[in-house]
């Protein structure tokens, strides 16, 4: 008891020094990212601006990225956050239905020209359950996902993990999400181009 509320405690302090703030797209960790764990020289990113039905519905942003590498694969950058648990606890699966603050972690996910997943990392874990979710070894599991593949599934083609369930599912349905997202806006600009648009 004393050490959920000593937790609690140091979650609202921190809150409240830090303010909750919206998704840091300029975070040390995404440069530090892209040049050493995707060994891009001199990488450069710029917004991708959405179609409106696109825009809405997204808590981060997509980026076209670009380095002096000639071999490089890596086309696309989305920077986004995934809200975990409720501030308090995450005993149940519905604690983020029940109102109320919510516990959250950033992440970045890099994708090639065919818009398929190379690389996933959590950068920013402000939440106090669930970190097994930053692990390389576990967010390896998306690398290759594409728009065309229907197949992730929590505890099937994706391992679940005791503990951090919320943070399992909003992750991988984040990442399912996004990934559909930036194949679609990929397939209509170069439809529009090949159209003379």
């Amino acid at each position: 008891m004393k050490q959920t509320v000593l937790t609690l405690l140091l979650v609202t302090i921190s809150w409240i020094a830090n303010g909750r703030g919206d998704v840091n797209y300029e975070h040390k960790a995404v440069q530090k990212t892209l040049e050493k764990s995707c060994n891009l020289i001199n990488p450069r990113v710029c917004e991708l601006e959405l179609p409106a039905q696109y825009a809405a519905d997204i808590d981060g942003k997509f980026f076209n990225v670009s380095c002096d590498n000639t071999d490089a694969e890596i086309k696309y950058m989305y920077i986004g956050r995934v809200n975990s648990c409720r501030a308090g606890g995450c005993s149940m699966p519905s604690a983020l239905s029940q109102g109320g603050e919510s516990e959250y972690f950033d992440y970045l996910m890099v994708f090639n020209a065919r818009c398929e997943v190379m690389m996933v990392k959590v950068f920013n874990y402000q939440a106090t359950h669930g970190h097994e979710v930053t692990a390389k070894g576990w967010l390896k599991q998306f690398i290759g996902y594409n728009p065309n593949d229907n197949n992730l599934e929590v505890g099937k083609t994706i391992d679940s993990i005791s503990g951090a369930t919320i943070s399992v599912n909003g992750i991988t349905d984040d990442i399912k999400n996004k990934t559909q997202i930036i194949g679609e806006v990929i397939n209509l600009s170069s439809m529009q181009t090949s159209s003379g648009y």
